[in-house]
């Protein structure tokens, strides 16, 4: 039987798509490319490849607040609290964090458009 195998992709209308870009690339090191998006890979030593998770949550969650986009767009990165304090330096919407889980740290951003991402840092090994 034919399934899913993985995540292809992440795709979201924007208002501004140049400028939207152009602020997940200076503020997340998105490495966005002139066709307007970015292809990610990810690995260390010790794991070259990982997992992607992929969750359905009810209509009525507050997961997603403050935004009032459908979805949010959790990102793996290598060092969570430099980050957010780079993001809260540079005037970023910062909405918290860093907290940490069972599955590692998180911390939570909006974007110029009202999109919350949320950061997260897995555990070594993970």
């Amino acid at each position: 039987m034919a399934r899913i195998t993985g995540i292809g992709g992440i795709f979201f209308k924007a208002q501004d798509p140049k400028a939207l870009g152009q602020w997940y690339a200076q503020h997340l090191g998105l490495d966005v490319q002139p066709w307007g998006g970015a292809t990610l890979r990810w690995g260390t030593a010790e794991q070259p490849t990982g997992t992607i998770a992929w969750n359905l949550a009810g209509a009525d969650t507050a997961c997603f607040e403050p935004s009032a986009a459908p979805f949010m767009v959790n990102y793996r990165v290598d060092d969570l609290a430099s980050l957010l304090e780079s993001l809260r330096s540079n005037g970023c919407n910062v909405l918290g964090g860093p907290e940490e889980s069972e599955y590692g740290k998180f911390g939570w951003v909006l974007d110029p458009e009202g999109n919350k991402v949320e950061l997260w840092e897995p555990l070594p090994g993970s």
